[in-house]
């Protein structure tokens, strides 16, 4: 695609952000992380457009069916699907605003946004954690006496037997959590609430943090100085990754990311024999299909499927 005055702003210059729909669809999103996230792909196809333009230099009332279809084949080139369909629903949700706030037609909305997604499977990235890695991870943080070691140990334990989110951890509050049912409440992406309930050893390691918090309002968890001195100011989600990565170097465990803890979460429970659609409500996914994506069970079939063929091989030491 060309770069027309029928399409951009003219060079150097800023559509009002009450006239320009991306600005309009960011704000519309729930989360801090969701506008971020949004805003990158936004600019990532404002340039596959046109060289040198932005989300907020883009006239996006003035694309039409076959721009979108362009951006869907371009990107198709670089990107697997699933990263391609976000950015056709961040598309179609800037579109979407520029009808609604008066800038493009209906019918030239309803053609535009009628361009398809990708098809296409892709395996999902990062691992599951074995439990060994979790006792390891677990054992670290007992090893450490101070108060950082207590908090840890918590929540590492609500991460796995909740499936939070880091962002999801950080905002829990201390009014969030029921001591006598174990229930906990959680403010997930789109300002969706759901419950979980901690048990067992994550009710034990919750438990302990908690007679050293108190029970003061605020963070449920909170920093730690290097002295042990319990602080007020709530964890951020890259001391969260921060805490993650140390413990797994201090338990020999192999690298992993905090979402990986939450793909554990589900799929132990698969695993275990969980009703699939109880589990996506557990994690808060808006779609069982997100879910399924996370269910191991079909690769440890695959796996006893592979293991049942003989190779008659012996190797050149028989």
């Amino acid at each position: 695609m060309t770069k027309t005055n029928a399409i951009v702003a003219q060079p150097g210059s800023t559509i009002r952000i009450d006239q320009n729909a991306a600005a309009i669809y960011v704000a519309s999103l729930g989360s801090e992380s969701g506008r971020r996230t949004m805003l990158q792909v936004l600019n990532l196809i404002a340039g596959s457009i046109s060289k040198n333009t932005s989300a907020s230099t883009m006239d996006w009332a003035s694309l039409r069916f076959q721009h979108v279809a362009a951006v869907r084949s371009k990107l198709q080139e670089h990107y697997k699907p699933a990263t391609v369909n976000k950015a056709l629903a961040a598309l179609k949700g800037t579109l979407r605003a520029a009808w609604q706030s008066g800038q493009m037609s209906a019918e030239d909305y309803q053609k535009a946004v009628s361009v398809k997604g990708v098809r296409g499977e892709t395996i999902p990235t990062g691992r599951e954690l074995s439990s060994g890695e979790l006792a390891a991870l677990l054992s670290a943080c007992e090893e450490d006496l101070s108060p950082a070691g207590v908090r840890d140990a918590a929540i590492i334990a609500v991460m796995y037997s909740c499936g939070l989110r880091r962002a999801e951890v950080i905002t829990l509050d201390y009014a969030d959590f029921d001591n006598e049912s174990g229930r906990l409440s959680v403010r997930g992406k789109g300002k969706k609430e759901r419950t979980a309930y901690i048990t067992g050893g994550a009710a034990l390691a919750l438990s302990d943090w908690l007679s050293l918090r108190g029970s003061c309002s605020g963070a449920l968890f909170v920093s730690v100085s290097k002295s042990g001195a319990l602080g007020s100011t709530r964890l951020t989600s890259q001391a969260i990754y921060n805490m993650l990565q140390k413990r797994a170097n201090e338990a020999g465990v192999k690298k992993f990311s905090p979402h990986d803890m939450r793909r554990t979460f589900v799929s132990d429970l698969l695993a275990s024999g969980a009703d699939i659609a109880t589990v996506s409500k557990m994690v808060g996914h808006a779609n069982i299909t997100t879910t399924a994506r996370y269910d191991r069970r079909p690769e440890d079939a695959k796996r006893k499927a592979a293991s049942l063929l003989h190779v008659p091989y012996h190797g050149r030491g028989a």
